[in-house]
């Protein structure tokens, strides 16, 4: 039997690229977004059940858990909807911003594992191991000016995940976390509300930023491994970054 596999933000970036290559590894994969038309476009294409809705909105998360519920066992919940608003200090942030970060990327992680335990442990039971994924960022454990507000986001999603891997312990449930750096996808446009100019300077001239593929991979990968193999922290970020605060946007050569 197909092993399955939720998927939050699965219409656009990381999340679509990893319900991609989740189906092409011959896994049943459920997606769950917001944006009904591009969600069902994907899920048209390669295979996949939908649920339209938002992780912020308890009703949304039941409706997935119902229909996880009539799906059957669940072997792996990957919990990559979430993002950024802005890049104002502590001082000047945007509460709202603040708010809609948290709800995201800490609440709306913690509903849906709490929401879809009992099916993730009918999995373990029937296919040795179940996983709990998170896609966060080097921003939940390094912060940078400009961070402040997505900062804090992520760290608190960071200690989740680490928290409930000491709750886990004696359960054949891994808790992975993701940690990309710079990926280009549309994280920058939504971060800088639509202004275009501001999202394509943060990959200029930067050689070979991380593109979604390759976190798919990587958390493709992790639930992959045998069963006893846990990848509790997995930090990807390209050549080019060496920190959150320290991108090189020249190609890339051996010093003389």
């Amino acid at each position: 039997m197909a092993r399955r596999v939720v998927v939050t933000g699965a219409s656009s970036g990381i999340g679509e690229a990893t319900a991609r290559r989740f189906a092409a590894h011959g896994w049943e994969v459920l997606g769950v977004a917001r944006r009904a038309d591009r969600l069902e476009a994907l899920a048209a294409e390669i295979g996949m059940r939908v649920v339209v809705a938002d992780v912020t909105d308890p009703e949304g998360v039941a409706r997935v858990r119902d229909a996880v519920a009539a799906w059957g066992p669940l072997h792996a919940l990957v919990n990559n909807a979430g993002g950024a608003l802005g890049v104002a200090s502590v001082e000047n942030g945007d509460v709202e911003d603040w708010r809609t970060m948290y709800e995201s990327n800490v609440l709306g992680t913690q509903r849906m594992i709490a929401a879809l335990l009992p099916a993730l442990r009918a999995g373990a039971r029937d296919d040795r191991v179940a996983d709990i994924v998170a896609v966060t960022s080097i921003a939940a454990t390094v912060p940078y000016e400009g961070g402040a507000g997505y900062n804090a986001a992520k760290f608190a999603q960071h200690a989740l995940m680490a928290v409930l891997r000491l709750e886990l312990a004696g359960e054949p449930i891994r808790v992975v976390e993701i940690a990309p750096g710079m990926v280009q996808t549309d994280f920058s446009l939504v971060r800088f509300k639509g202004d275009a100019e501001k999202a394509d300077a943060v990959y200029r001239d930067v050689p070979g930023p991380l593109v979604a593929e390759d976190v798919a991979e990587a958390i493709v990968h992790a639930l992959e491994l045998p069963p006893h193999v846990n990848l509790d922290l997995v930090t990807l970020k390209p050549v080019a970054q060496a920190a959150p605060h320290k991108v090189v946007r020249a190609p890339l050569r051996t010093r003389d």
